[in-house]
């Protein structure tokens, strides 16, 4: 009886954190190939979905005193808009259209990734990686289309001592190239590891004795979750901009 008892409190405690974050076909596929269609693919439609919703349909009637959906979407157009114009320039404006894109996908992603069963689709590395080497592209093809050669400019440091000019521009360009991954594991990463102490604190919801801490601490972690999720957006839009006022602005 004891061993039974015993089996079946360590049983209850069998739970993997990381199985939420598992790619998986929805229709039944043994593998997955190129075209196969996954709930990686699903919430990433589901995140495009809800941008459309949002800034296309929620818009459509638009009014003197706006709306309830109206208001959400013009806080988010001006929110991005200013930072856009605080952080890169005005001559960075042109590029709004891809930064509002680029963060309202992301802060849609982190938010439907805190729906119960849902895949957070921002905390795997495919996802996030092709995110920022399209910022890092799209940069650097901007930095030498406006400056020409002029854009190496960011690498070298005429204010450091002219001995340590050389080795300084090697460090840059170090720290330019890693751009992509600290930018993609940033956001990948943060998301993936609030979300495994989620379900670990869930996993022990099962047992009575701590049941009601670990949904004390459920709720505080999913509270958390929320801030985390526009917070991780905003970072990532705002490197965005950062990485873009360089392009366009390499001298300062």
């Amino acid at each position: 009886m004891a061993k039974d008892a015993s089996g079946a409190a360590e049983s209850s405690l069998t739970f993997k954190p990381m199985d939420q974050f598992k790619i998986e076909p929805l229709f039944g596929a043994d593998t997955i190939g190129v075209f196969t269609i996954t709930n990686a693919t699903l919430w990433m439609g589901l995140a495009v979905l809800s941008v459309v919703l949002l800034m296309v349909l929620g818009t459509r009637k638009r009014a003197t005193i706006p709306g309830r959906t109206q208001s959400i979407a013009e806080l988010a157009y001006g929110f991005v808009y200013k930072m856009v114009e605080d952080v890169a320039g005005k001559d960075a404006v042109g590029f709004f259209p891809y930064i509002m894109t680029l963060f309202m996908f992301i802060v849609f992603a982190n938010f439907l990734g805190l729906i119960p069963t849902s895949l957070t689709t921002t905390s795997q590395f495919a996802v996030t990686v092709v995110l920022a080497m399209a910022v890092f592209l799209t940069v650097t093809i901007v930095g030498f289309v406006k400056n020409g050669v002029g854009f190496l400019g960011l690498f070298w440091v005429s204010s450091a001592p002219l001995p340590l000019r050389p080795v300084l521009a090697i460090i840059e360009l170090i720290s330019y190239f890693v751009r992509p991954v600290s930018h993609s594991i940033r956001l990948a990463g943060n998301l993936m590891a609030g979300h495994a102490v989620v379900k670990v604190f869930a996993g022990f919801a099962a047992i009575a004795a701590i049941s009601p801490i670990s949904v004390v601490a459920i709720t505080a972690m999913l509270g958390l979750e929320t801030l985390v999720a526009f917070i991780q957006a905003y970072v990532f839009t705002i490197l965005t901009c950062v990485y873009l006022k360089d392009a366009l602005h390499p001298s300062h």
